[in-house]
């Protein structure tokens, strides 16, 4: 089949990106990569908003990176099509890698040369030049807290320190939307934490639209705004982590209380309140993990909580409901999908 012959489907095939929500700054409709008889991504309908920090959550193979280069323009989709910034990547890529900002899993600096050189080197391919170019250098240098190393090779750098250039880097060219794929990767606890809230910042400072993809559920839980799981190349479910929760969980909420040490044992007495479903004592701390359904029910339950520990004379310390957890959910929405047999479903 020669070159052009595709080239008609996929004309129909990304004008069906447009519609009501084609503003949104990262819009895909059936979205697909095969490799072979492999499919890498199968028909991905997503949208990122404006401004909000979009995590992409999956093991590694789900589909994550295949997207991302996608959205980039840096491979084709063998199917479906997507806008990014208004823009279809397989047609205008160029265009798009001057709007977008990208971190890779793996970036790469020239290591005999300084930060604030790589950033002049970045910022020289974008036609910035002169004091303009020092000055939003300088800027973005502060922006990453990089200032006090900027003017040390790259080859001497932590691996933290690589990420926060990558991430000034890819701020040089002022972006709409910065993609990062993985970006705490073997980062030491500090630097995961300093580079979340430098992009909490950037999202709240500057209003940019973030879309991350991670396996680190506890991370995607503590910056996303929305998740969306992947599996296999499939988006199984897109929303907050409490929208997952509902969608995927046993319809339970879930509680946590503390006794003094020497109370008496509550589980008897936990257990003969209407409502509850299943109690539990977590031998790493103690605490007493609580099931209830329905889920609308856990205020009820809490008010007789109160009130049958202070009849019992088991002194509570502290009751409170427990977020529901992107692992948990995670786990749950793998299993949704799963035949018995452990394939995913088609």
């Amino acid at each position: 089949m020669g070159p052009g012959a595709n080239r008609p489907v996929r004309r129909r095939q990304s004008a069906a990106v447009d519609g009501p929500s084609s503003t949104a700054p990262i819009r895909t409709r059936a979205l697909t990569k095969r490799y072979g008889e492999r499919i890498a991504v199968d028909a991905l309908d997503l949208e990122v908003r404006a401004g909000e920090i979009f995590g992409l959550l999956g093991q590694n193979g789900a589909g994550k990176t295949t997207t991302i280069l996608m959205l980039l323009g840096l491979t084709e989709p063998s199917g479906g099509g997507a806008r990014v910034v208004g823009l279809d990547p397989s047609r205008h890529p160029l265009e798009v890698k001057r709007r977008v900002g990208y971190l890779p899993d793996a970036v790469g600096f020239y290591g005999n040369m300084t930060g604030r050189e790589n950033l002049r080197y970045t910022a020289r391919l974008n036609g910035l030049r002169g004091a303009d170019a020092e000055v939003h250098i300088e800027t973005v240098l502060e922006q990453v807290g990089l200032t006090d190393r900027a003017d040390g090779r790259t080859d001497t750098y932590s691996r933290g320190m690589l990420q926060r250039l990558g991430i000034a880097d890819a701020l040089i060219k002022e972006p709409d939307v910065l993609i990062l794929d993985e970006p705490t990767a073997s980062i030491d606890p500090i630097g995961v934490i300093e580079i979340l809230d430098l992009l909490r910042r950037l999202a709240r400072e500057r209003g940019m639209t973030v879309l991350l993809s991670s396996h680190l559920l506890d991370q995607v839980q503590s910056i996303c705004d929305r998740v969306g799981i992947f599996a296999s190349g499939r988006l199984i479910g897109v929303g907050t982590v409490a929208e997952l929760a509902t969608k995927f969980g046993d319809g339970a909420a879930h509680l946590d209380a503390t006794f003094v040490d020497g109370a008496p044992d509550p589980s008897a007495a936990l257990r003969a309140i209407p409502g509850v479903i299943d109690v539990a004592r977590d031998p790493a701390d103690g605490t007493w993990r609580i099931a209830v359904r329905p889920a609308t029910a856990s205020t009820r339950v809490r008010e007789a909580i109160v009130e049958v520990a202070g009849r019992n004379g088991l002194r509570m310390t502290s009751l409170r409901e427990r977020e529901p957890s992107l692992e948990d959910i995670y786990r749950a929405a793998s299993r949704a999908i799963a035949r018995p047999h452990g394939e995913v479903a088609a």
